[in-house]
C-alpha cells in the first residue's frame, strides 16, 4: 500500500514534501480501502449470499444466514483489512499504530460476540418455527449462552485494551466478586433457576401453570433469563422471577392436556337423617324406571340401604358415560370411583372422582355441570336429600314453635 501511495504522490510531489505527506496519505488510503471493503460486502456480497440461500431447497440456511447475520459478517471485513495493512506504517508511528491495532482487535471481538449471539438467536427461532422445542425449553439456555459469550468478549476486550492476559482480567473480576454478585443478583439467580426449569422440563412456553404465591393462573407466553411471563385467563400479564417458581411449588397442567384427561374430584353432602333401608315400593319404582339396570338385585329383601344403592348407581352411570375415562392401561393414575369421606357436621360427603376426555375449560365445566345436575336430580329417587344449612325462611315457614 505504501508503494502505491508513494508512486501516486510522486506525480505531484517530490523531496521533503513527498516524505511529509506519505504517512497521512497512506493512512487515508488504508481507511478508504477498509470503507470500500465494507460497502462491497454490504451492497454486493450480502445480497448475493442472501439470494443464494433463498434458492437452496433447505430452509435452515435462510434462518441462520439472515440479513442481520450477513451484515455482521460484513462488519469484519474493514477491521481485518486494517489489521493487515497497518504494519506498513507501524515503523513510522509505533504508538499511533499500536492503539489503532488495539481498537481494531477490540472491534473484531465485539463483532464476533455479535455473530455468536445472532447465531444462537437464529438457531432458537428456527427450532421454534419447526415446533422442535415442545419437550425442552431452550430459550433460557440461549440467553445463558449469549451471556457467556458477552462475558468472554468483555474479558478478552479488556485484556486487549490494557495489555493484560485474560486470566489477569478474570482474577480482577474475582476480587470484586461480592460486588458483582450484589449488582447482578437477580440475573445470577434467574440464570440458575432458568437452567433448572429447562433441564428438568418443569416449564415450557405454552404451558398452563398456577402459582398461588405469584397470583398467576394462565398460559406461559415467554420464558426469559430473569422473568417468566404468564397471561392469566382474565388477559392480564403476570411477571414471575424464575427463582420464585423453583423455590416455591406451582401447578403445571400441561401433562393433563397432553394425556387428554382432566380430573373431577367433587363431593356432595348427604343429609344423614335420610340414610336408611329402602322400602319395597321404592325399589319397585326404581326398578320400573330402569334405574337399577345393570346393578343386580339386592341379596336380601328389605335390607337394601339407599346410599349404598345410590353409590353403585353413580359408579354404573359414570362408567357408561361416553365422556368419562374409566381406566387407562398406559396411565394408572386415571381411575373412576365414588366414595364416602369422613362424616362432618354438614352431613356425609359423597365424592365423585373421575377423569373426563374434555380438557378445554368451558367444555369441561359444561360436562361437570351436566353430570352433577343428574346427580342432584336422582337423589330424591333413592330417598336421599342433600344437606343445606337452614336459612331464615326455613324457620319462618314453621307455623308454631314446640311448647317449652
Amino acid at each position: 500500500m505504501t508503494e502505491y501511495v508513494s508512486s501516486f504522490l510522486s506525480l505531484f510531489l517530490s523531496g521533503q514534501s513527498l516524505d511529509n505527506m506519505l504517512l497521512p496519505c497512506t493512512v487515508v488510503a488504508i481507511f478508504l480501502s477498509a470503507l470500500l471493503s465494507y460497502f462491497v460486502c454490504v451492497h454486493l456480497l450480502t445480497p448475493l449470499m442472501h439470494l443464494i440461500t433463498l434458492k437452496t431447497e433447505t430452509e435452515w440456511d435462510d434462518d441462520l444466514l439472515d440479513r442481520h447475520m450477513l451484515s455482521a459478517f460484513s462488519q469484519l471485513a474493514p477491521a481485518l483489512l486494517l489489521l493487515w495493512l497497518l504494519p506498513e506504517v507501524a515503523h513510522k508511528s509505533e504508538a499511533w499504530s499500536l492503539w489503532l491495532g488495539k481498537l481494531c482487535r477490540f472491534y473484531i471481538v465485539w463483532v464476533v460476540v455479535r455473530i455468536v449471539c445472532l447465531f444462537l438467536q437464529n438457531l432458537y427461532m428456527g427450532l421454534e418455527k419447526r415446533n422442535m422445542l415442545t419437550t425442552h425449553n431452550l430459550s433460557v439456555l440461549v440467553q445463558a449462552g449469549k451471556l457467556v459469550a458477552i462475558g468472554v468478549g468483555v474479558i478478552i476486550g479488556l485484556s486487549i485494551l490494557f495489555d493484560r492476559s485474560p486470566l489477569s482480567v478474570l482474577t480482577a473480576f474475582g476480587a470484586s466478586a461480592a460486588i458483582l454478585m450484589l449488582v447482578f443478583k437477580d440475573t445470577i439467580m434467574g440464570l440458575v433457576a432458568g437452567v433448572q426449569l429447562s433441564a428438568n422440563g418443569m416449564l415450557h412456553k405454552g404451558d398452563w401453570i398456577v402459582s398461588d404465591k405469584a397470583h398467576a393462573n394462565g398460559e406461559v407466553i415467554d420464558v426469559k433469563l430473569t422473568t417468566v411471563k404468564v397471561r392469566n385467563w382474565d388477559n392480564s400479564i403476570t411477571t414471575i422471577p424464575p427463582y420464585t417458581l423453583v423455590s416455591d411449588s406451582f401447578h403445571n397442567y400441561q401433562n393433563m392436556r397432553r394425556v387428554g384427561a382432566r380430573r373431577v374430584a367433587r363431593s356432595i353432602n348427604i343429609d344423614m337423617n335420610t340414610i336408611g333401608f329402602l322400602p319395597e315400593e321404592r325399589l319397585a319404582a326404581l326398578r320400573s324406571a330402569g334405574h337399577l339396570a345393570g346393578l343386580g338385585e339386592p341379596e336380601e329383601e328389605g335390607r337394601t340401604i339407599n346410599i349404598s344403592l345410590f353409590r353403585r348407581y353413580l359408579e354404573y352411570y359414570l362408567s357408561h358415560h361416553p365422556e368419562v375415562r374409566v381406566k387407562d392401561k398406559d396411565n394408572s393414575a386415571i381411575v373412576m370411583m365414588v366414595r364416602q369421606l369422613q362424616p362432618t357436621a354438614q352431613g356425609l360427603p359423597l365424592e365423585l372422582y373421575f377423569f373426563t376426555n374434555r380438557t378445554n375449560w368451558k367444555r369441561f365445566e359444561a360436562l361437570q355441570s351436566d353430570i352433577f345436575d343428574h346427580v342432584y336430580a336422582m337423589l330424591p329417587c333413592f330417598g336421599l336429600r342433600m344437606y343445606q344449612a337452614p336459612a331464615g325462611t326455613d324457620f319462618a315457614a314453621r307455623d308454631t314453635w314446640p311448647p317449652l
